[in-house]
This record gives structure tokens, sequence and C-alpha cells, in this order.
């Protein structure tokens, strides 16, 4: 219970009915900071202990094989137009029947998902296992170059 520490007039401390809340606010800040330290480490929800990587940058071949997947979804191996039937006797004579070495595959921003991986299905069928998906680095501006009308 608080007491009136006014001047009282008949010679009597009142009690007085007000709430004292500052122990209430200080269990609510101490709560507070508990939650502050301990939302950031609940963020995580699947454990996984990952592997480091120290693998060396992979030098660029002299002349790489670019797949490209154009918007209306036909084929262009480097800038020539490729039927998908071709795919595999065109891959293995620019290859030299290297199907080790990897295939650098393009693809239109509007095409779907799906149609991407039918290619890739197309690539591994073909037995080209090294396909390496290529796209623009972020250089921060891309708010200046926009979207293409």
């Amino acid at each position: 219970m608080a007491v009136s520490l006014k001047d009282p007039q008949d010679g009597d401390l009142g009690e007085v009915s007000d709430i004292n809340v500052t122990p209430f606010i200080d269990v609510i800040l101490v709560l507070l900071i508990i939650f502050m330290v301990a939302a950031p480490l609940s963020t995580v929800d699947v454990a996984v202990d990952l592997p480091v990587s120290n693998a060396q940058p992979q030098p660029r071949p002299d002349t790489p094989v670019f797949l490209t997947v154009k918007g209306d979804l036909s084929l262009a191996l480097g800038n020539d137009p490729l039927p998908r039937e071709a795919l595999q006797a065109t891959l293995d004579q620019r290859t030299s029947h290297d199907r080790e070495q990897r295939v650098f595959l393009r693809a239109d921003g509007t095409v779907a998902y799906r149609e991407l991986m039918e290619v890739m299905n197309l690539l591994r069928n073909a037995g080209y296992l090294k396909i390496a998906l290529v796209g623009l680095e972020d250089t921060g501006q891309g708010a200046a170059a926009g979207p293409k009308p």
C-alpha cells in the first residue's frame, strides 16, 4: 500500500489507493530485454551443420558453350538457333564429344521454371551433367535500369 506524504490536516497519514506501477514497469523492461536477446537465437528452425567451402574459383574456359533459352522457348547454342531434337548431336560436335565440359545455361526472364527444367533434363539425357546457370551480377544499380516496358 502507498502512503500519501502530503501535509495531513488531522495529523494522521491516510492511505492512498493509487497503484504503484514502478515494479510492474521494471518487470516489463526485464522481460523485454530477455526477449530481445532470445529472439535472434530462435529464428533458425532447422539446425544444419553446413560445410565450409575452400574451393578455388574455376577458371573460365577459352571457348565456353552457351545454351540460351529465348523468351519464345526456342534454343540457341552460342548465336546459332538450335532445334531441341538436334541438341545432343550439336553439343557433341561443339565439345568434341567431351561430356565433362561445362555447359553455361542462360534463360530469358520470362521463361517459366518448368521450361527451364525441361531444357536441363534434355542436357542430362544428352549426358551433359555439368551445367552452370548464368545470371547478371548484382551491382546495386538495378533500380536505375528498371524493368523493360
